[in-house]
């Protein structure tokens, strides 16, 4: 799959295959809609573009509202999209100039000029150009003049995909990773860089790596503490691993996510205690994908409360791993 960044990037095409969305997430409802698109244009020997948009419009648009966050950053939906067959990926940067454009001009300039769309798939309901004036109708319209055709998503589709991208950051934020991946179809993850923390946990026996997310609109799930998997790529000349073992590696783990209450603490964090390892691995990136939710967050008494705790989460994770 070809990234581009910015429209002017991009090539036209002779036969170009289009849909249009932030599809955040990814989730099952995106995939109908993309698999769609990937056939319809192989079986006319043409070429998928997904039109998608960075930032969020909403976030451009309503800049003081802070609370709109997103299930992927804009890499892992790239990777996502790549996995499932796209051929083009063109990432346009959302301002109020672009927001502005007439319908008349966006479907000239952007879809026709730009892209060379021959077919497109959208919804009932997508409306574009400045006050959102432009609709399907205008589309279909504006196909016959241009050459162009236009696919409609069925607007029960559309409900669904509207409803679970919601309900999914519902349920992450309430900690349900299990249904948020339900929705998805596959577990939510966050990725990011191994900082350093105050290493409180070694001294009771349960040693975490601090997680920073680089991207603040990722969202973040419901404070407490989760059975993970952890993906990371290891540098085996520097750690004491066989020869024969792969490079990148998956453990099981804990993860935790809160102000740590227990110690007073002041800033939100994210950590995961990975079962058997201990190696230093300050500065690398790493993946959590999170399976299932253990308990809330709670202040206990001590670190001695705390630990005699978390040894009954590793013994819960344990079994849910094993279950």
């Amino acid at each position: 799959m070809k990234i581009y960044h910015n429209l002017s990037d991009f090539t036209k095409l002779n036969n170009a295959f289009v849909t249009i969305g932030t599809f955040d997430g990814v989730h099952f409802g995106h995939q109908k809609i993309i698999k769609q698109l990937v056939e319809k244009a192989k079986a006319a020997n043409g070429e998928s573009v997904i039109l998608t948009f960075f930032p969020h419009p909403r976030m451009i648009i309503d800049p003081e509202n802070q609370d709109l966050k997103m299930i992927n950053t804009i890499n892992e939906k790239a990777e996502m999209l790549k996995n499932l067959g796209v051929d083009h990926l063109i990432i346009t940067t959302f301002t109020r100039d672009f927001s502005n454009q007439s319908p008349e001009d966006y479907i000239k300039n952007t879809l026709v000029e730009n892209i060379g769309t021959k077919h497109i798939i959208i919804g009932y309901d997508h409306r574009f150009g400045k006050d959102r004036a432009g609709n399907l109708t205008d589309l279909k319209a504006a196909g016959l003049h241009y050459g162009f055709t236009v696919e409609e998503i069925a607007e029960q589709d559309i409900h669904d995909v509207a409803v679970s991208s919601t309900k999914i950051r519902q349920a992450l934020l309430e900690g349900d990773v299990s249904l948020a991946a339900d929705y998805l179809g596959y577990p939510f993850s966050i990725s990011g860089n191994v900082i350093k923390g105050d290493k409180i946990g070694r001294t009771i026996g349960f040693p975490t790596a601090n997680i920073f997310v680089e991207e603040t609109y990722k969202l973040i799930p419901g404070d407490g503490i989760y059975a993970v998997t952890v993906e990371m790529s290891l540098d085996l000349t520097n750690l004491e691993f066989k020869p024969s073992a792969p490079k990148h590696q998956i453990f099981k783990g804990m993860a935790y996510i809160g102000q740590r209450p227990t110690i007073n603490g002041m800033t939100r964090n994210i950590e995961v205690n990975i079962f058997d390892f201990d190696q230093e691995i300050y500065g690398q990136d790493i993946k959590m994908n999170f399976l299932k939710f253990l308990r809330h967050d709670v202040k206990f008494t001590g670190l001695e409360a705390l630990k005699v705790q978390l040894h009954q989460d590793k013994e819960d994770t344990i079994s849910f791993f094993n279950s």
